[in-house]
This record gives C-alpha cells, structure tokens and sequence, in this order.
C-alpha cells in the first residue's frame, strides 16, 4: 500500500522517514519529493509498505504525530 506523508519540516530527510515507518512494518520504498530547481524538499513523501495491515497499522500511528517539530498527516495515496 502507497502512503502520502504531508507537513514534512524542509529538512527532514528521507533517511528518517523511513526509519519511523520501519517501526511499524517493512518498508518496500521511501520517495521524498524535491524541487526540480532547488533540490530542496516540497515538504512531502510516499512511503511504500506492501502489507496492508502493516501500512494501516503505521498510517493509524503516524497521523498526527510529531516529526522535526511538525505534526505530520498520513493517509492512503490515491
């Protein structure tokens, strides 16, 4: 299942998205979108968790939690 994470702090890196999201499953890949022409962070990620239980089980934890000082939201990609 494909997660988007929003409200990600500029500075998080996509090194520590995916180390709170191996808390709660295996991780198949972890995207943090970059600005073509800075390079720096949009502020957004797609995390890839190919359980389902899993996947829920983090979006259900992580949504609304704190990450760099910004309250993060998690939900199912469309």
């Amino acid at each position: 299942m494909k997660l988007l994470v929003r409200n990600l702090s500029r500075t998080t890196t996509e090194a520590e998205i995916q180390a709170i999201f191996e808390a709660h499953g295996a991780v198949q890949s972890t995207n943090l979108v970059l600005d073509k022409k800075s390079g720096g962070s949009k502020g957004f990620a797609f995390v890839e968790i190919p359980k389902v239980g899993e996947a829920k089980a983090a979006m259900k934890q992580l949504n609304g939690s704190m990450l760099d000082g910004r309250k993060i939201r998690v939900k199912k990609a469309v």
